[in-house]
């Protein structure tokens, strides 16, 4: 990859970014409590975060199909896809603990990143913690394989 390509692709990448970001800022993701009201079926349930997903659906599964016909992305060798199909322990365990933690704090990595912007200590906390909790990863889990 020549040099004019990699800043070509850290460009698409800002601007990919910025636009996630304006996406999560305007349908309010960033907003914890909308995320609790929407993950509160039983109770205060907001249900306009449906259409968010189903909009970003709506999309992607066109796009994807469209730009995986490419032989490779625009400024890299080749697409980077996730190659194991397996449902195992881990993957599973995964799911649940991100689950949790979703519904305990309203937050997911993307809009917390998002949110730091806020300046907001519970953002802080949370990104903080999602941090600590990579690094925990690295040190326990990738050090076996």
């Amino acid at each position: 990859m020549t040099q004019r390509n990699n800043m070509l692709q850290l460009i698409l990448s800002l601007v990919s970014g910025i636009l996630f970001a304006l996406g999560l800022i305007v349908s309010q993701m960033v907003n914890p409590a909308k995320v609790l009201n929407f993950l509160d079926v039983a109770g205060t349930w907001d249900p306009t975060l449906a259409f968010v997903m189903g909009g970003a659906l709506l999309v992607t599964i066109p796009a994807f199909r469209l730009i995986l016909k490419r032989p490779h992305p625009l400024f890299a060798k080749r697409f980077y896809l996730p190659t194991k199909q397996d449902i195992d322990a881990r993957l599973v365990t995964g799911a649940i603990l991100f689950g949790v933690g979703w519904g305990l704090a309203g937050l997911c990595p993307g809009p917390a990143i998002t949110a730091l912007a806020t300046g907001l200590l519970p953002v802080l906390g949370f990104v903080a913690a999602m941090v600590a909790g990579a690094f925990a990863h690295k040190l326990i889990f990738e050090q076996r394989t």
